[in-house]
């Protein structure tokens, strides 16, 4: 008989999880004025409101902490990951930062201005705050096949040349600081960008002198569906697929928590010393000394480690498959979702499981609740919460997408825990129809709302 597929790992250490009743949860979620990431972490039996910062590090890694050099300047830990990130993306400049909105934070205190348009593939939640914070305005141009939740579409994280270039073409150059390409891009579900479009983009911007920025938080999973779904790569290793991408980006912001595999960390890489230089000088304001970068050496040890493991074929296949388990099981339930299956998460179409929910009380926060309440799992919403007010109108924006997002964490879980998820997932479908009201917003922060709004029942 043909084997079945088997993890590229095993398992040496585990940790305690704590169930509760229906009755403790409802209580804790009031408590939490129905604000998911208020929740206490032992109030949550498996957690999936992010991949970010969850994943387990390998033997390889935590021996990595242990040789980390803390010196304040110049750490061997500093240069092995610069060395790292040069060999992968191929980047002569580098600047490490805590995290991935740090490094947005840092490289758009050089380039975005108030009043700038800033084109790209459904900006993510900090990657538009950090655009929106300086008045300017970001601009999607995502093909139109990522918000038809029903199509296989082999790269749903695409950018639409046409809606790019009438970006170019209605506004100066001198206005245009970047042109953002998510890999993957995370609020179209986790959705990948072919190498044929980052090539294309890639030139289109150069026609117009615009440089080219990639959100590299899950890059190589994106390398990972270019060799499955992009013929010309199928024989490319992951590390060849990697190499190609960045041929294709000026600068990269990167969230280390997620492909790196780490808990804390992220970069940006630069390909000219000028913009390099510039953003030295709001490092140390906002995170350290350029060679730390608000990370400690032992960190930076790992993710050099993680970075070089987790572009390896057998890594990625695990990870992504039980992304994929998750996701057929929650199809054969009915359960309507993202297709084709993206790579770090699944993502929950609310507008299709709960319509007799008004919009404007929030159809994706009401799912997670109630997935939250039925079972223990905590989701994100990725709808109109996130998506925020209008900067200048202050009316919410209700997106094309409601979805609720099942972040899997890389390395944390068994297919046994897929399964209680989507069990209770679909006990909550079987009952769609009993849920009829949502919640109203309470108090919100003026930007980033979704992070600390409080809501009640409406």
């Amino acid at each position: 008989m043909e084997l079945p597929f088997s993890e590229s790992y095993r398992i040496k250490t585990t940790e305690a999880l704590k169930r509760s009743t229906k009755e403790e949860r409802a209580a804790w979620i009031k408590e939490a004025q129905y604000n998911l990431f208020k929740l206490k972490s032992d109030a949550v039996f498996i957690d999936m409101l992010t991949d970010s910062g969850t994943g387990a590090m390998s033997n390889r890694q935590w021996a990595a902490i242990m040789t980390g050099d803390e010196s304040y300047a110049g750490a061997s830990s500093f240069h092995e990951l610069k060395d790292t990130v040069k060999s992968i993306m191929g980047f002569d400049y580098f600047l490490p930062t805590h995290q991935g909105r740090a490094a947005e934070n840092v490289l758009f205190s050089v380039l975005v201005k108030e009043g700038n348009i800033v084109p790209g593939n459904s900006h993510f939640d900090t990657t538009k705050g950090h655009i929106e914070h300086r008045k300017a305005k970001a601009v999607d141009c995502t093909i139109d096949e990522a918000f038809d939740t029903t199509i296989d579409h082999p790269f749903k994280g695409n950018l639409d040349l046409e809606k790019l270039e009438k970006v170019y073409k209605d506004y100066p150059k001198e206005q245009i600081p970047c042109c953002i390409v998510t890999v993957t891009c995370n609020s179209s579900g986790g959705q990948p960008v072919s190498i044929q479009n980052m090539k294309d983009v890639y030139a289109l911007s150069k026609k117009y002198d615009i440089p080219v920025l990639y959100d590299s938080a899950r890059f190589a999973e994106n390398a990972y569906f270019i060799k499955l779904r992009e013929e010309p790569y199928k024989d490319w290793s992951i590390k060849e697929i990697v190499a190609e991408m960045y041929q294709y980006a000026d600068y990269a912001t990167m969230s280390a928590k997620k492909d790196g595999v780490v808990n804390i960390g992220g970069f940006i890489g630069f390909k000219d010393e000028e913009t390099y230089r510039q953003a030295c000088t709001f490092s140390i304001l906002f995170e350290g000394y350029v060679t730390y970068g608000g990370m400690s050496g032992r960190d930076m040890a790992a993710l050099a480690v993680g970075l070089d493991e987790n572009t390896e074929f057998d890594y990625l296949e695990t990870r992504i498959k039980q992304v994929e388990y998750l996701g057929k099981k929650l199809m054969e339930y009915g359960v309507p979702i993202q297709y084709p299956i993206g790579g770090h998460a699944i993502f929950v179409d609310a507008n299709k499981v709960l319509p007799n929910v008004p919009k404007e009380e929030f159809r994706a926060q009401t799912l997670g609740i109630e997935l939250y309440l039925e079972g223990g799992v905590r989701g994100v919403e990725i709808g109109a919460l996130l998506a925020d007010r209008d900067p200048v109108t202050r009316e919410n924006r209700y997106p094309k997408l409601e979805l609720l997002r099942l972040a899997v964490a890389r390395r944390v879980y068994t297919d046994n825990h897929m399964d209680y998820i989507a069990a209770a997932l679909k006990n909550v479908y079987d009952r769609r129809n009993e849920i009829t009201s949502g919640f109203n917003i309470t108090w919100e922060a003026p930007i980033m709302r979704h992070f600390t709004i409080e809501l009640d029942k409406a």
